[in-house]
């Protein structure tokens, strides 16, 4: 499997533990390749192979890209915002769109609102409940084909979107908000149903939660998704988009100033992240 890094020192290919530098004039140029895998792939035959990118700042593969995002798309996410917003009246909507045709979508993060690997995620000032929500993320060409996946955590204030489901762009959207990384996985077909996702949560040195899913619990085809967000819109520099979550800490966990969180996707990597302290 093939493997694409965006570090402070260029863009670097990996297969088995061998890592070589891709050229390019910019990650645009790369995600603008709608064949990027095979691009990528014969960089290695003329190119000096590495050990490791040991010394490097893993960045995020997100740079000017929109990130977007598709709700409710397993049962667990379903349960979990039906009972934050039964209070409001608006419980029977997220069983609605659990069920209907059409998906949820929505605008997650500007490029430069998107936090790599290590890089430190926010909890709304305004906020008493907060939560990490893994997701498996596609990289998609301006097309609409997809060029690869990665990891995603979708930072969320379930009490403002408890309130009231059209609170969703506060609950969803603010600075550091979104983490994506630490790389893409160049595979344009579907990923095993029995691919796993897992996320820790450590607190203090202790695990303060852990959760894990696999893809068999997706109910939408990732193609689908793509096709929904392709509708009406174009993305000429490529897009990504997360896919939702089936994993949702119990009710009375929220998320504090220090947490580090750890969400693992196979064959993708792990992604880590520390909550901010402001």
């Amino acid at each position: 499997m093939v493997r694409l890094y965006r570090t402070t020192d260029g863009f670097f290919g990996e297969e088995r533990n061998r890592f070589w530098r891709v050229e390019a004039a910019s990650w645009e140029d790369l995600l603008g390749d709608a064949d990027l895998h095979n691009r990528v792939s014969a960089e290695s035959q003329r190119a000096e192979l590495l050990e490791s990118l040991d010394g490097m700042t893993l960045l995020s593969p997100v740079s000017t890209q929109e990130v977007w995002a598709a709700g409710v798309t397993y049962f667990r996410s379903r349960s979990a915002r039906i009972e934050e917003s039964k209070d409001a009246g608006g419980g029977t909507f997220y069983d609605r769109v659990y069920a209907a045709d059409r998906p949820e979508l929505f605008f997650k993060a500007s490029g430069r609102r998107v936090v790599g690997p290590l890089g430190e995620v926010r909890i709304r000032r305004d906020a008493r409940w907060s939560v990490p929500e893994p997701e498996l993320t596609l990289a998609i060409h301006s097309s609409g084909k997809i060029l690869g996946y990665t990891i995603g955590n979708d930072m969320s204030s379930r009490d403002i979107e408890g309130e009231n489901p059209l609170y969703l762009p506060q609950a969803k959207v603010y600075d550091g908000s979104c983490a994506i990384g630490p790389c893409l996985l160049l595979e344009s077909g579907n990923l095993p149903k029995e691919t796993a996702i897992g996320i820790k949560i450590e607190r203090n040195g202790a695990h303060a939660y852990v959760g894990q899913t696999t893809l068999k619990e997706l109910k939408r085809p990732v193609a689908e998704l793509v096709s929904y967000l392709f509708r009406e819109n174009s993305f000429p520099e490529g897009v990504f988009l997360m896919t939702g979550t089936g994993i949702v800490p119990h009710d009375d966990f929220t998320l504090v100033a220090g947490d580090r969180i750890v969400i693992t996707i196979d064959n993708i990597g792990t992604l880590e992240n520390q909550v901010a302290s402001s």
